[in-house]
């Protein structure tokens, strides 16, 4: 099977930017533009895999985020029990295994944050919007509009 070549090199070249994002531009600029993507397959298929890379990219990083608040919230707890019942016999120690891996979570924590701030701002959202908003079939489409208005 043969791949499926760009009717127009020059503006493919220009859309195959990885981050280039024509949601942005006034509509007179980008008629060209819509009419390659709805003629060229092999850059309409460029555009789709980039943005389901992008969406793959902040689910991920959003799941990340969860479960590095679910652990350093669990993490914590334990702490706060074995504070407890430490003080209840007399003796108050902390656990440093606990507090080193709260101190783990949190760390993983701020660090997926910024990997999702990151994501989210090379990711043209515009075009992310625009891209689901057509995948919504046309009955509930219009539903959706009359019920925002």
């Amino acid at each position: 099977m043969t791949e499926p070549r760009c009717t127009d090199p020059v503006i493919g070249d220009i859309l195959a930017g990885w981050r280039y994002d024509i949601s942005g531009l006034s509509p007179a600029m980008r008629t060209d533009y819509d009419q390659h993507l709805s003629e060229c397959a092999q850059c309409r298929h460029r555009q789709h895999l980039a943005r389901t890379i992008d969406m793959l990219l902040i689910s991920v990083s959003s799941l990340s985020i969860l479960a590095f608040l679910l652990a350093a919230a669990v993490l914590h707890r334990i702490e706060a029990i074995a504070h407890l019942g430490s003080s209840l016999h007399g003796h108050l120690y902390h656990t440093p295994i606990t507090i080193s891996l709260q101190a783990t979570a949190i760390a993983g924590l701020s660090i997926s944050l910024l990997l999702w701030v990151l994501v989210a701002i090379a990711t043209p959202v515009p075009g992310l919007v625009a891209d689901a908003i057509q995948r919504i079939p046309p009955h509930i489409r219009e539903r959706i509009m009359k019920n925002a208005a």
